[in-house]
């Protein structure tokens, strides 16, 4: 018996990967986390599967259902929203398996970020302008953020910050990010990215606020703040330059 973790992508089923596809496909079980995975994706599962919805469960009625699959010898799969890298709780998961020593496998997903990327049609990393990529949120009720990782120590950098669970004080991070990247710096909040009712604002720092009061985003969005997101970039990668010396190239 083993318990699959599985990294369900944003929310369009043709996103799950192929890995993910076939492992759902062969699991007696699956428990998936109902808020934030379509039921679309279910339909993968056999049609004779035991669905569980762990929406309304806790960590120690999910770790009974991992106990009792275990005793039967069936495998499960444990569907959880984007990839299984950030902000999953798949570790605390894995501790209590661990304990039982229950065996497990995870599969990645496309994470929320990257679709978003690609709605908005940007690469978060710019040649000159941002190199770096951080994903990050603020304080909340789950857990509290390390005295290090502040919004302010990485707004210092200029990087790309891409900001999850945090849409609800988005006034909280405009204020502190603005002395930082000033109040031209492109925002977009994306909500719901690859669900059919997905959100997209555009706007600054010193406009997103407004915009936001007039069509409100869902607490699952993304914040996505930073240089690299601006309409016109003038810099290219000296990648594919002419003059780059590859150490790869046809003759």
């Amino acid at each position: 018996m083993t318990v699959h973790f599985i990294g369900a992508g944003p929310g369009a089923v043709d996103l799950l990967t192929l890995r993910g596809h076939k492992i759902l496909s062969e699991c007696p079980i699956c428990l998936y986390a109902g808020s934030i995975v379509p039921k679309e994706m279910l339909d993968f599962c056999p049609s004779n599967a035991i669905l569980i919805d762990t929406a309304p469960l806790n960590l120690d009625q999910i770790e009974a259902e991992y106990l009792k699959a275990h005793q039967a010898g069936q495998d499960i799969a444990r569907l959880h929203s984007g990839d299984l890298s950030v902000y999953s709780a798949v570790s605390e998961q894995i501790r209590r398996l661990k304990k039982h020593n229950i065996p497990y496998t995870l599969t990645p997903g496309v994470p929320a970020f990257a679709a978003a990327a690609a709605l908005i049609e940007k690469e978060l990393t710019v040649p000159e302008i941002a190199q770096s990529v951080v994903l990050t949120r603020i304080s909340g009720r789950a857990s509290t953020m390390p005295q290090n990782e502040k919004l302010e120590a990485f707004a210092q950098t200029g990087s790309t910050l891409l900001l999850h669970l945090a849409i609800h004080r988005l006034d909280e991070i405009v204020e502190r990010l603005t002395p930082f990247y000033g109040v031209n710096c492109p925002v977009v909040i994306a909500a719901r990215v690859t669900w059919s009712n997905e959100q997209i604002l555009k706007g600054t720092l010193g406009t997103i606020i407004d915009q936001f009061n007039q069509q409100p985003v869902e607490r699952t969005a993304l914040i996505m703040i930073g240089p690299a997101l601006h309409e016109h970039q003038a810099t290219e990668s000296a990648l594919y330059n002419i003059e780059y010396q590859r150490r790869f190239k046809t003759i």
